[in-house]
């Protein structure tokens, strides 16, 4: 989806495009500290979303929108929780209340994401083709298609990858999870999440990912229905 936000604070701009660089069906093109630099962009580029401030000093994002005769989809991104009704009552796709973290980030995208292939006439997501893993102060880029298993170590996840590299990264289990298609992977232990695709074998108790035999929890039971 192409996407452009709108805020009249840089640093708040500067969060959108960190967390939309990490989600990777969000093409974040341009980005806007006026609201009416916005409209001349919008009236000349195709665009699917927009993130935009409540509070401007010009326009409010409310009135912005209603300015608008046809509407991208919108998410709103506001320090202030008053106008949360009205927001939804223009059919916003969700409401950021900043500081808002990335997997709250994500959630709204997925959001915006489930409506975009319905109004695509598509039964089907669109599933993303690689992810981006924060490594230290580095972003670096994994295909999807190459992970064969996720476990968690300590304080750190661990990357297993069909070349044999390893990747680790300080992002939690739970978060990368929610960075995944749930049509190739799905969590079967509170350590670890598998590609379906890369399943060898599995009984009851393990899978195996080629010669590697991975645990099922005993609160992941219902994973072998998936499996099957």
């Amino acid at each position: 989806m192409i996407a452009i936000a709108i805020d009249d604070e840089p640093i708040a701009l500067d969060v959108v495009r960190s967390h939309a660089s990490k989600v990777p069906f969000i093409e974040l093109v341009e980005t806007f500290t006026n609201a009416f630099d916005a409209i001349s962009f919008l009236q000349k580029n195709k665009t699917d979303l927009i993130f935009l401030d409540i509070k401007m000093p010009d326009i409010n994002g409310i009135d912005f929108l209603n300015s608008l005769s046809n509407p991208p989809m919108v998410i709103f991104t506001t320090a202030y929780s008053e106008h949360a009704v009205k927001s939804f009552e223009l059919d916003a796709i969700d409401y950021l209340l900043k500081p808002f973290s990335l997997p709250r980030f994500l959630k709204a995208c997925n959001k915006a994401q489930e409506l975009y292939s319905l109004r695509n006439n598509s039964n089907d997501i669109q599933s993303p083709t690689h992810i981006f893993v924060k490594d230290g102060y580095e972003q670096i880029k994994v295909e999807i298609n190459d992970i064969l298993y996720i476990e968690a170590s300590g304080n750190y996840t661990l990357i297993h990858l069909s070349n044999n590299n390893l990747l680790s990264t300080r992002v939690p289990i739970n978060e990368m999870l929610q960075f995944l298609p749930s049509k190739k992977f799905i969590r079967i232990h509170r350590a670890f999440i598998i590609s379906k695709e890369k399943v060898t074998k599995f009984d009851r108790n393990q899978v195996w990912i080629g010669e590697r035999s991975i645990p099922i929890g005993p609160t992941y039971s219902q994973c072998l229905q998936e499996l099957g």
